[in-house]
């Protein structure tokens, strides 16, 4: 079975976590992402290790799929042949500082003459203006996206999410616009520039709360369990932020992710009336609508925990379940990484690598009927050097042995 992205080449530019996060995906999709690094090898081979001397989950869980080269594109030959590997190549991704690229010499200009067809994708910390030059990391971007400030309870501080909404989240809104530039390639034969800022991504995934910090115009959030609200969108802990409100509630030992995650809908309140002892409730005009019960909506899920803290959350979830009531575990991430459902579905999945052994990794969340994702370890650093170099550039052994002598490669 063929690829969707069959013969495209990808030149991987990309380092850390929202660039090589975008080009997975590429590679996971049937792209030769061709990943670029320089002679010591991208920093994140060996941050965070927990074997010495290997390459690191951080880089292997972020890199599977790709070939790796060696280049010192700052030397004269490494420029030469950098420009050589535009020429044969449909995409370029970076995520280099600001102006970085430029600074070699590889303007937007530059590379687009040396291949007109070129699809030259940039992820930035922020767009153009006053925050152009600030560094950016993932919490910052959740900091100046709207993230931090919603996130958290009334009265505690900011928070981060877990979630890599400004590095990985950023790295799939650069996969769209590739594609949709290569997309639109079809039709002028024409590349373009796709710039992306890990800023207005995050701002893009926190639009809910921009729509309820314009709602506050007109009133409280009455679907908020804040009991006061000023000009600002408030945290708002667990609570669902939309039509529906949610929750999570305790179960039983009492560990800290013992807890599931409930929905009430209009038409689940009965069910879960009864199910937690209190059927009285259906029927009680103080509670048998959304609308009455918005003002204890507290006290609502505080009687569901009572039923729920001494039952284990499993249990929690399947009687939840028997009656159609929207719930979810809270799961762990060694849970996560245990789980049969996600293993047998290939969302978790065992890779071997040569250097560290079997690893688990996440797989591709998008899948497409006719182009299965096969999972592959990610390159050794330079693994592909004579491939790329010699095969295909037709380059002869030595000279690349004396690009290798001279620090080029």
């Amino acid at each position: 079975m063929g690829k969707a992205l069959d013969g495209i080449r990808v030149l991987d530019m990309t380092h850390v976590q929202s660039g090589p996060s975008a080009t997975q995906i590429l590679a996971w999709m049937g792209a030769d992402v061709v990943k670029v690094e320089a002679p010591s090898g991208d920093i994140t081979r060996r941050q965070l290790r927990d074997k010495p001397d290997v390459d690191s989950l951080y880089f292997t869980m972020l890199n599977s799929n790709k070939r790796s080269i060696t280049l010192n594109t700052k030397s004269p030959e490494g420029k030469r042949i950098f420009l050589d590997l535009v020429r044969r190549s449909d995409v370029l991704v970076e995520n280099f500082a600001p102006g970085a690229l430029d600074r070699m010499g590889f303007t937007w200009e530059v590379l687009s003459e040396v291949n007109p067809r070129l699809v030259y994708a940039s992820i930035k910390g922020f767009g153009p203006g006053t925050y152009a030059d600030f560094k950016a990391y993932e919490v910052i971007a959740q900091a100046m996206g709207g993230s931090m400030s919603t996130t958290g309870f009334e009265d505690g501080p900011p928070m981060a999410t877990g979630a890599q909404i400004g590095d990985s989240g950023t790295g799939i809104h650069t996969v769209a616009g590739i594609l949709a530039a290569l997309y639109q390639r079809v039709s002028t034969d024409r590349g373009q520039r796709v710039q992306v800022a890990m800023q207005d991504s995050v701002l893009n995934l926190c639009r809910v709360k921009l729509r309820d910090q314009q709602r506050l115009a007109h009133g409280p959030l009455s679907e908020y369990p804040n009991d006061e609200f000023g000009d600002e969108v408030p945290r708002s802990g667990n609570a669902s932020g939309g039509g529906q409100p949610g929750w999570a509630v305790r179960t039983a030992p009492g560990g800290p992710n013992d807890y599931v995650y409930v929905i009430i809908q209009p038409t689940g309140w009965a069910p879960i009336a009864r199910l937690i002892g209190h059927p009285e409730l259906a029927e009680d005009p103080e509670w048998s609508t959304p609308e009455a019960r918005l003002d204890k909506l507290d006290k609502a899920f505080s009687l569901i925990e009572e039923w729920s803290q001494e039952l284990p959350k499993w249990d929690v979830l399947a009687a939840l379940n028997e009656h159609n009531i929207p719930c979810g575990p809270i799961m762990s991430t060694r849970e996560i990484i245990e789980d049969a459902t996600l293993r047998e579905n290939g969302v978790v999945t065992a890779v071997e690598h040569p250097e560290r052994g079997t690893y688990h990794t996440v797989a591709s969340p998008i899948r497409l009927s006719e182009s299965a994702v096969d999972v592959v370890r990610s390159p050794l650093l330079g693994e592909h050097n004579a491939d790329v170099y010699g095969s295909e550039l037709g380059l002869s052994p030595e000279e690349l042995a004396d690009l290798s002598s001279n620090g080029v490669i």
